[in-house]
């Protein structure tokens, strides 16, 4: 659709690795976190129990989730962006080095780091991930969307921003 079809403005949301994705950084506490996050509406948060041993805080824009881990210190380690329905209008992306990581094929994505000379690990190619710029994708829905031969997503339907020590329990 064009952008007179839009609901509203055009939203870009930037994965910036290794410092998060605005207005979420890395490092900040959870009511910096609720306070970035609550222009959105308010966001659902999940303190450590005997399940999670880390905080948790949920927040949707215009189809597009939010969760935001908060391990070390009680401080955010990791932000992880659901994509928006398949068949959405684009009033909202999520862009990584210019491009919209659940609107471009996932072969794309992937084939653009290579070519930037970054490392991607793709034994599961459900899950690839780009260790270099700590990105990790996931290709996993039980949603209606197009399939690659294989019967992957053709699309990522998630991706995680976090730092170079972060490791996905």
């Amino acid at each position: 659709m064009s952008a007179t079809h839009r609901r509203g403005p055009l939203v870009q949301f930037v994965l910036d690795p290794p410092r998060g994705v605005a207005p979420v950084r890395l490092g900040m506490t959870l009511d910096e976190t609720v306070a970035a996050v609550s222009a959105w509406g308010a966001p659902r948060v999940y303190p450590a129990d005997a399940v999670r041993d880390f905080d948790l805080v949920s927040a949707e824009y215009d189809g597009t989730g939010f969760q935001v881990a908060l391990e070390r210190d009680h401080r955010v380690t990791a932000v992880t962006v659901w994509g928006p329905d398949e068949d959405e209008d684009p009033d909202v992306q999520v862009l990584w080095d210019g491009l919209d990581v659940f609107r471009t094929p996932a072969d794309e994505v992937l084939a653009h780091a290579a070519r930037k000379g970054w490392r991607v690990v793709d034994d599961d190619p459900r899950a690839p991930c780009i260790p270099g710029v700590t990105l990790a994708f996931t290709r996993d829905t039980s949603q209606e969307v197009s399939r690659d031969e294989n019967g992957l997503p053709v699309h990522f339907t998630t991706v995680l921003v976090a730092d170079e020590t972060y490791r996905e329990n």
